[in-house]
């Protein structure tokens, strides 16, 4: 437990430094404060520790296994009758440690964090002030437009006003305008623009065509829109309402049924790696040259079940009927590990066979 905490550790800091990266290019960047940041980084951290601690159990079993092998102390236990069964005993307890850990995770607090995830996102796309109120920097809040303002007086007015939208490769429009105002409808913000001048390019024919206005009205209300409008996603869904079917809630079956089993699997996953780490080294007995190639061989098993955790994922979200298979890379895990374990038993096996076929 205590190689599976600092190994824990370091993987949610190599994750959580990733994910950090990428929420401060949005947050920080869009004037969002030090304190936000923070928080939708404390709120992503459930699911990168449900994430990290299988892999934490794999990588700790292997360390523990390694050192107990190298100082001779698994070969006098062993020497004293202890099956490789028996040894695993301990291994078990711990993997089953960690499953329960990552039970509660994946059911009941990455939930909640995404769940208060998305309401802050939600929050934050429709702060209209965060997202534009920026003076001298060029703002691109989505693809194709560009919004730029030299100054905001005391009394809330923009001064000199650039907005270029090129989300119609159509018409391409440049708005330029002296002073704007932002006013909130019951549609959605929208930005008032006084004594400018619009600019719309006709790529087709190389036109363009220019108007002059005193005042006019661009909408951003759908340029804000981050989908928050649709409810949160499948995976702030609370266990209970997943088994209910999701009352209330648009999803797919599918949907529903993979997001239930995956959570419900995850404890397996996590048995099934402390597991391997333990049985791959027990496979070979003593080496003066060291475990390598056992170590080797439980990280290919691992790397394997991840590849076939994730193309069941892939086949079990568009057909609810296949959710038996989501159990499979657990169960494949456990009975990997107990074929090892099985086979440790029995260390002249295959020096047997080699022999007779020789």
């Amino acid at each position: 437990m205590v190689f599976f905490g600092f190994f824990s550790l370091v993987l949610v800091m190599i994750y959580w430094i990733n994910r950090a990266a990428v929420l401060f290019d949005q947050l920080i960047a869009d004037g969002q404060s030090a304190a936000v940041f923070l928080e939708f980084t404390a709120l992503s951290l459930p699911t990168v520790i449900r994430i990290v601690l299988p892999v934490a159990a794999f990588v700790a079993s292997v360390y523990v296994t390694n050192r107990l092998t190298s100082e001779s102390e698994l070969l006098i236990v062993q020497s004293t009758g202890f099956s490789a069964f028996r040894l695993a005993r301990p291994v078990l307890v711990f993997g089953l440690l960690v499953g329960l850990l990552v039970g509660l995770l994946a059911n009941l607090l990455v939930p909640i964090s995404v769940g208060r995830l998305s309401v802050r996102t939600d929050e934050i796309s429709r702060n209209v002030t965060s997202r534009l109120l920026t003076e001298g920097v060029f703002l691109h809040p989505s693809k194709g437009l560009t919004f730029y303002l030299r100054e905001i007086t005391p009394q809330g007015e923009l001064k000199d006003i650039f907005l270029s939208d090129a989300r119609d490769p159509v018409n391409q429009t440049i708005y330029t305008a002296k002073s704007a105002l932002l006013v909130r409808s019951e549609q959605g913000p929208k930005l008032v623009m006084f004594d400018g001048m619009a600019q719309i390019l006709k790529p087709a024919g190389q036109r363009l065509f220019t108007t002059q206005f005193s005042d006019f009205t661009y909408d951003l209300s759908a340029l804000l829109k981050t989908g928050g409008d649709l409810g949160p996603p499948i995976s702030a869904i609370s266990t209970g309402d997943l088994i209910r079917g999701a009352p209330g809630q648009d999803f797919s079956r599918a949907n529903i049924s993979f997001e239930l089993h995956n959570r419900l699997s995850q404890p397996l996953v996590a048995v099934a790696s402390a597991l391997l780490g333990f049985a791959a080294l027990m496979v070979g007995g003593f080496s003066r040259f060291g475990l390598w190639r056992q170590i080797i061989g439980g990280v290919f098993i691992l790397i394997i079940l991840k590849v076939l955790e994730s193309t069941i994922s892939d086949l079990t979200r568009s057909d609810a009927g296949l959710w038996p298979l989501i159990y499979l890379p657990g169960l494949l895990g456990i009975a990997i590990a107990l074929v090892l374990l099985w086979v440790a038993e029995r260390p002249g096996l295959f020096r047997r066979r080699a022999r007779a076929a020789a």
